[in-house]
Parts: C-alpha cells; structure tokens; sequence
C-alpha cells in the first residue's frame, strides 16, 4: 500500500502542483502541468513515437514468435537447440541490448560498415526523416524512420517470450482436432486460420497487454541505443520523465510524464485484470 499506491498518489499531488524548482512548491497548479506537456513539441513527438514503436513492437513480435512457434512445433531435429538460440536474448537487459544494436547499426561501425562496401546507405539509423502521417489536433502522427531501428533491436529481445507462449499453447491442443479437420478436407492453412488460431486467442492478447506494457514503458532501451534522437525522432516519455526531473529539476512536469504513462498502461491492464478475474470466477 505505501511503496506502490502511496507513492502513485504523492506523484499524482506532485503532478498537480508548482514544483519545478530544487526548492519544493507545493501550491496548488491545477492541470496546468498537463497543459503545459500536450502544447510542447518534445511530447508530441514522444506521443507519435510511442505510438508507432507500440504498434510496430507489438505486431512484429506476434508474428516473428508464432511464426518460429510453428516451425518448433513441427519436431524438427535439434528443437531444443534453437529453443535455447531464440530463449537466450531474453536473458540480457535492455541496456545491453541497445549497446549492441547500437554499435551493429551505427552508420561507422557494424552491419552498415558493410553496406557502405556495397554502396548501400547506411543512414536510416540516424534519420531524422519522418514519414508524413495523419494529423490529429495539433500531433501530426507521422512514422521516424529512425524508430524502425529500435523496434527491430526490441523485437530481437523479446520475440522469444512470444515464442515460449505460442509453443506452450500449440503443445496443449489436442493433435485429434486437427486430424479431424485434416480427414474433413481441411488444408493445412485451414487447420491454422479456422482451429489453431482461434484457440491461441487468449495466449495473444496475452502477449499483447505484456507487451503494451513494456513498449509504453520503455525507457533503458532507446536510452543505451539512440537517446532522445535529433529532433527527438527516438524519444519517448519516459526519457522526457528522466531529463525533465532528474535534469531539469522540473518535478511537476516529470510528475505530470509520470501520471500519463501510468494511465496509458492502465488501459491496457486494467480491463485485462477484470477480464481475468471475472472469467477466473
């Protein structure tokens, strides 16, 4: 109750008050915090951002994991082998995960050293180039070309956890189902879109709200891999939260970052629990 609901409320009184000084203020400021963060250019920026990176994140690794999954469950020779290859990156932490990509995509260094040989631009990691999009208010929603490479190097990482839920799931069907549609005249794709699919659903939007979660959230990847990006192409909230509190000293603000990354996760979570309790009971 103190160190998780305690600490949410105080940040949340934070929020709501003038203390964006080392001296503490604790006068009574309203939304005006809120206000100040969705008519600035760095948070908008991290709002499309964090949009994108969600959206790409989510479905590249749902589609990289049961992909892999499927060709698991097919018993092919040294399963474990590759089981412990695609495991293996979820052992490392997002700081050392961006170190790596970092120094594989650097335009000097890594993976694009060797495009250069080939005359192949190498500068995508680096862009500042954003896609146009839609616009909505005053958020112009365009995709950063340079986002591209932090959902790659996050994808890596965690394609595995989407892995071990598919292949958990795929395990547990009983292999009469799909003989028996297979005797109806059921193709082999058919078996997948009409039976096996359909009963992975909960282990998907299983996968989706973990990695909701985790994407809304990010922070120690894009810190170690791009930082904030030229023109904040690779910027999130939570490292606006970081430089805002713990650079700035503008409390109210990073507490303010804080209350709306609270509540963007909620969204997912929240309907997510009672769904769960609701179906446990």
């Amino acid at each position: 109750m103190v160190f998780v609901y305690g600490f949410i409320g105080w940040t949340g009184y934070v929020s709501l008050s003038n203390w964006n000084s080392l001296v503490p203020d604790f006068s009574f400021a309203g939304l005006k915090n809120y206000a100040f963060l969705f008519n600035d250019y760095r948070f908008q920026a991290d709002l499309r951002n964090t949009l994108f990176f969600t959206l790409f994140f989510i479905i590249a690794v749902l589609a990289s994991g049961l992909l892999l999954a499927i060709l698991l469950d097919q018993k092919i020779r040294g399963e474990s082998l590759f089981r412990n290859i695609f495991f293996f990156p979820m052992a490392l932490s997002f700081i050392v995960t961006g170190v790596v990509w970092q120094w594989l995509l650097n335009p000097s260094t890594g993976v694009n050293l060797l495009l250069k040989k080939f005359g192949m631009s190498p500068l995508w990691y680096t862009s500042v180039k954003v896609i146009p999009g839609v616009e909505w208010g005053k958020i112009e929603f365009g995709v950063p070309v340079a986002i591209i490479a932090v959902v790659i190097a996050a994808m890596w990482q965690m394609t595995g956890f989407s892995l071990a839920m598919y292949l958990a799931g795929l395990r547990g069907i009983p292999e009469e189902l799909r003989e028996a549609a297979r005797m109806d005249g059921a193709s082999e794709l058919q078996v997948y879109t009409k039976i096996i699919l359909p009963l992975l659903m909960p282990i998907t939007v299983s996968v989706i709200i973990i990695m909701a979660h985790i994407s809304l959230k990010i922070f120690d990847l894009i810190y170690a891999m791009t930082g904030p990006g030229a023109n904040f192409v690779t910027d999130v909230p939570g490292m606006y939260m970081f430089e805002t509190t713990f650079r700035g000293n503008y409390y109210a603000n990073g507490a303010a970052i804080t209350i709306i990354m609270l509540l963007s996760v909620a969204i997912f979570i929240v309907p997510y629990l009672i769904s769960s309790r609701k179906g446990g009971s």
